[in-house]
Order: structure tokens, then C-alpha cells, then sequence
């Protein structure tokens, strides 16, 4: 598999967030088309592709994925915590202040209580930040969101609407555990065809996102109207704030230039379809999927602009170090492709 240069990754990575926006746009002027097909409510996709979306994510993933854990501990540790209390903390403060309906609030909080996206690798490799540091990040924070998101959400959104822990934690194994681990299953036993999926499953899943997001934004049409603009910077904040937040808070603890970039960009992307797959379990994707909607527009144009400005401002070690190893060019090419 041929991987993508750095100058032709962003050009890619903005097509796919112009197709959101494009998307974004239909779905508010002609909303029909994205609520129901002949009488089937297309609303009911949205599990099904999610769970097909993380079974992509399985079979790009091995035990490999977690070598970071025991060669940098402490970027690990630092990325996951970070990750875990910044975006919700940020996500409980805006829905405060902006003063939301209840169900928007949970929204905003909701999307910060995720874990962070594939999305988050391929900006990593753009920015010449750790690729692998960031792919262990993303694999334990989607391997511990069925547990922390519930916790989280119980914790910091009880107080706008009612949050049923254990059938939270249920419901975010079937749409996560269940798939990534038939995926893990497919990769190990079909090795060579996975490579197959590898190529395939990257462009289902941008296909997938694309079409929950416009199924969302036309289901909460009358909320965006009238939060619209206020909700969107709202979100916009969320992100850049978990960005700085994430990068200084890497300063802080003393690592390297190419992690701090990476945790910044692992706080700062969400795993959105994950929060809108969770918001239509709880019956209330027009409102509470809102947030988890617009952010991935929003997340994926300032994670290119800012995934393009470092590429062009190497740190000093990634000038001067040594190749990439064989796991950080096999797994870049697993997610760029």
C-alpha cells in the first residue's frame, strides 16, 4: 500500500470535512430526504453504521497497538488522563455558561465525555507528531469509554437529564467492544484479506460519518435554527480549548515536542459518531446529538489547519532522529489509506 505524502494528506483530510459541511447544509435546507425513506426512518442507520465504522477500527488495530504502554508510560498515561479530564471538565463549563436547554447541555458534555477518533492518527502523521503514541492513546480510550463515558456523564450531566449508567455502559459495548473485538478476531485470522479491509473500511467509514451526521442535523433541524450559531461556538471553544489545553498541559508534565502535539491533538478530536450512536439509544438524537454533530465538521477543518501549520514546523528531534520504525510506517499506512 502506498502511503500519502504530508502535502497531499490535508488536501484529503478537507475534502472529507467539506463533504460534512456540504451535507450539513442539505440537511437543513431539505431535511425530508435525510429522516425517512419510503416510510423507513433512516434514523435507525445510525447504530448499524457506527458498529460498522468500529469494526473498520478493529481490524486496523493489534496487540502492537499498545507497545507505546510500555516503551513511553508516561506520554500514555498523561494522554489518557488528559484526554478524560479536560474535554468533559471544558464540556460541563460551556454547557454552564452558554446557558443550553437540558438536552443540548448533556450534548455538549456528552461529546467531551468520548473517546478520541481515528481521525486524531491521521492528524498526528500530518503534524509530524508520535503516530504510534497517538494510536495507543485512541486504542485505551475507546477500550475504557464503555466504563468512563457512563461514570462521566452520571457525573456531570445528571443534573440536566436523567442518565441510566449500566444501560449507558451496555449500549456503548455493543456499538464499541462487541465490533472492534470481531474486528481484532478478522485481522488476526485473515491477516491478508484484512489488508483488503484496510484499504476499503477507511472510505465506509467517512461514507458512514458523512451520512449520520446529515441524519442528525435534519432530525434536530427546529433546535439548530434556534441554538444554531450559539451551539457552534460553543463547540468551536470546546475544541480549541481542549487543543491548548491538551498541548500545555504536555509542557507542563516536560515531554517531548512530538508528544505534546500529540496529546494535544488526541484531547482536542472526539469520537462524534460514537456520541450521536449514544444520543439515539437514549431517544434523543435531535437534541443531545446536536453537539456530537456539529463537532465533527468543526473538528476536522481546525485539526487540518492546525495538522498542516506543524507540518511545516518539524520539531527539532523528528529533523535530526533517526527513520521511523517499521510499527509507526506499517500502522500510518493502515490509516492514511
Amino acid at each position: 500500500m502506498k502511503t500519502e505524502t504530508n502535502a497531499q494528506s490535508p488536501w484529503r483530510n478537507l475534502v472529507y470535512t467539506v463533504l460534512i459541511v456540504l451535507v450539513v447544509v442539505l440537511a437543513m435546507t431539505f431535511p425530508q430526504p435525510f429522516t425517512q425513506i419510503g416510510g423507513f426512518p433512516l434514523k435507525k442507520l445510525i447504530l448499524p453504521l457506527l458498529q460498522i465504522i468500529m469494526l473498520g477500527m478493529g481490524t486496523t488495530m493489534s496487540i502492537r497497538d499498545f507497545e507505546g504502554v510500555v516503551k513511553t508510560p508516561k506520554a500514555v498515561l498523561i494522554g489518557v488522563i488528559c484526554h478524560f479530564i479536560i474535554m468533559p471538565g471544558l464540556g460541563y463549563t460551556l454547557a454552564n455558561v452558554f446557558n443550553f436547554p437540558p438536552e443540548i447541555a448533556a450534548g455538549v458534555i456528552l461529546i467531551g465525555c468520548s473517546p478520541s477518533g481515528l481521525a486524531s492518527n491521521v492528524m498526528c502523521f500530518i503534524a509530524k507528531a508520535d503516530v504510534p503514541l497517538s494510536i495507543t492513546v485512541t486504542s485505551i480510550s475507546t477500550l475504557l469509554a464503555p466504563f468512563m463515558t457512563p461514570a462521566l456523564m452520571k457525573l456531570l450531566a445528571g443534573q440536566f437529564i436523567e442518565i441510566e449508567f449500566w444501560k449507558m455502559m451496555v449500549e456503548i459495548m455493543q456499538i464499541i467492544i462487541a465490533p472492534v473485538a470481531l474486528g481484532l478476531i478478522l485481522n488476526r485470522v485473515f491477516h491478508k484479506s484484512a489488508v483488503v479491509l484496510n484499504r476499503i473500511m477507511p472510505l465506509v467509514s467517512m461514507g458512514g460519518i458523512v451520512l449520520i451526521v446529515g441524519i442528525i442535523t435534519a432530525a434536530g433541524r427546529d433546535s439548530l435554527l434556534t441554538v444554531g450559531w450559539t451551539l457552534a461556538l460553543c463547540v468551536l471553544i470546546h475544541n480549541l480549548s481542549g487543543f491548548l489545553l491538551g498541548y500545555w498541559s504536555g509542557r507542563l508534565f516536560r515531554l517531548d515536542e512530538q508528544s505534546c502535539r500529540t496529546v494535544a491533538i488526541e484531547v482536542g478530536l472526539q469520537n462524534g459518531g460514537l456520541a450521536s450512536g449514544i444520543a439515539l439509544q437514549m431517544g434523543k438524537v435531535a437534541t443531545v446529538g446536536l453537539a456530537p454533530a456539529l463537532f465533527g465538521p468543526i473538528m476536522n477543518t481546525t485539526g487540518s489547519l492546525l495538522a498542516t501549520y506543524w507540518s511545516q514546523r518539524p520539531p527539532k528531534a523528528a529533523l535530526s532522529g533517526p527513520e521511523p520504525t517499521e510499527l509507526r510506517t506499517n500502522r500510518v499506512k493502515k490509516v492514511q489509506e
